[in-house]
């Protein structure tokens, strides 16, 4: 069921067009991201009530930089281009684009020129904006006004002067806009008119009734590991098909400590739900011998996977779809502004499915972000050791383990997480955090325990925290709980003498290390 109000974000490659499609739905309006190549008829067939023109790295000047599609005007929506999406607007009416004297890059003052636009409603006369921009507007075309000015740019905002097409050439949407989230506010309401009536209920109510008419008589898998995306994905398809939704746990040999207890009791009792276990570890440590590359374990773990899948769709004649917890983030991290991407990492539930599985894939929540997962998990009333349970990796601790995966090393990593966990519950951080976890590293050094020498292991420890996952910054943990996550880790767990402390962030490192 398509939402009666709508945007489209077209993504022209900023690293910010996550924060504009998260401030969108902030004000409970549904949004979809689509690169600017995307087909006419599919976003026509969104019957979007506004256009936002994202931000870019690329200079409108550039050969081969992604262009307008000028066949989106026809829509007669109003339509917001930001920096590189405003250059877009001003290039096509027949403006000026040209490199600036002087780059702007952070924190600039933007003074509001006409007071009383619906844009800059209740938006103080001068604020701070983010700049972040090569090129500017010399020019403004035939038709258009100025709003808005900053030191650097006479045109930091501008509007038709009878539609409404609106530029900043700031970014409304990170969080150092003072006056951000009120101009995206006053774009969606005041300019377009939108109520702003979306919400995580109705999302619900909207895909149990998807779900109804997709799947029809036939019956759903559905893989359970215990984080809260496949959790929400088994409780939605419970909901819309009853017993029809057969819900697998797969041991892989591969979880935390007491993680296939825990998702037994949440599902069989809690959530009243059958869940059949699949005990697989075996095969699945066999497969992982002598494998050292992350992209090769995480391939080979979801073969396996599949494998399992198998197994259990060859028990059940009825069953024509296997339901996966794929995010908006893992679906639009796949498309590239400039073309297919590359890859950085296969996710082990997103590959193709063989043949002879003759299963379709469904998933559910590709529309969502991860915050508003966790906000349908409590609605829908799952365990909060599920709803605010940390993300956990498909291919679970072999890509904590860096180099090879044996079973001496599995428990190693298995008891210094837990006391990581541990540690960080009994401090209260642990909803503040994204992750906190363990990484075990291939490597040995020297130590002294008690009267002798030790040449054992190294546990590295990974807290961060993040809203989505697609940026993290490392935790500042008190010193206090990163000694005592360090003393337990080494007087708990045989086999380690030495603990670091990672303080990277994303970008450049990743979240996991593998």
């Amino acid at each position: 069921m398509q939402p009666l109000e709508s945007v489209i974000i077209v993504d022209y490659g900023s690293q910010y067009t996550q924060l504009i499609a998260r401030r969108i739905r902030e004000q409970h309006v549904y949004c979809e991201i689509v690169p600017p190549w995307v087909e006419t008829a599919r976003v026509r067939s969104a019957q979007p009530r506004a256009l936002v023109l994202s931000g870019g790295p690329a200079s409108v000047m550039q050969e081969g930089a992604p262009q307008f599609n000028e066949e989106i005007l026809d829509l007669g929506v109003p339509i917001l281009g930001i920096c590189y999406g405003m250059q877009l607007l001003v290039q096509h009416f027949g403006g000026q684009v040209e490199p600036a004297a002087a780059r702007e890059y952070g924190r600039s003052h933007l003074r509001v020129e006409l007071q009383g636009d619906p844009l800059f409603h209740d938006v103080p006369a001068e604020s701070v904006v983010w700049m972040s921009h090569g090129d500017r507007v010399s020019r403004l075309p035939q038709g258009f006004r100025v709003i808005g000015t900053s030191e650097n740019s006479p045109f930091a905002a501008i509007r038709h002067t009878h539609k409404p097409l609106y530029g900043l050439q700031f970014h409304p949407e990170v969080a150092h806009t003072e006056a951000g989230t009120l101009l995206i506010q006053n774009f969606l309401k005041r300019v377009v008119g939108l109520q702003g009536s979306w919400t995580m209920d109705d999302f619900i109510t909207s895909q149990v009734h998807a779900l109804r008419k997709r799947v029809g008589d036939a019956a759903v898998i559905c893989g359970v590991s215990g984080g809260v995306d496949s959790s929400v994905v088994a409780v939605l398809l419970h909901r819309a098909l009853g017993d029809r939704a057969r819900c697998f746990f797969v041991d892989t040999g591969l979880g935390r400590a007491g993680e296939m207890e825990e998702v037994e009791h949440a599902f069989r009792e809690h959530l009243k739900i059958p869940l059949e276990t699949i005990d697989a570890s075996e095969l699945f440590l066999e497969r992982l011998c002598s494998i050292e590359d992350p992209e090769k374990k995480r391939v080979s773990v979801g073969h396996t996977f599949i494998e399992a899948f198998e197994q259990a769709a060859a028990r059940i004649p009825q069953a024509r779809f296997l339901a996966q917890g794929t995010l908006y983030p893992d679906v639009i991290e796949s498309v590239s502004v400039w073309g297919p991407s590359a890859t950085i990492k296969t996710h082990h539930n997103v590959g193709g499915l063989p043949e002879r599985m003759n299963l379709e894939v469904i998933e559910p929540l590709r529309e969502l972000f991860k915050d508003e997962v966790r906000e349908v998990a409590e609605r829908l009333g799952i365990p909060r050791t599920l709803a605010r349970r940390h993300p956990f990796p498909g291919p679970g601790l072999a890509i904590r383990i860096i180099g090879e995966v044996t079973p001496e090393r599995l428990t190693i990593l298995r008891e210094a997480d837990l006391c990581v966990r541990q540690e960080v519950e009994r401090a209260g951080l642990y909803d503040q955090l994204w992750q906190a976890f363990a990484v075990f590293l291939p490597i040995r050094t020297v130590g002294v325990m008690g009267d002798a020498r030790s040449y054992e292991h190294v546990i590295a420890v990974r807290c961060v925290t993040s809203q989505d996952g697609m940026t993290a910054d490392w935790a500042p943990l008190p010193t206090e709980l990163l000694a005592r996550i360090s003393n337990r880790i080494i007087n708990e767990v045989a086999g380690v003498n030495r603990v670091v402390y990672d303080i990277s962030s994303k970008p450049p490192a990743t979240i996991e290390w593998e």
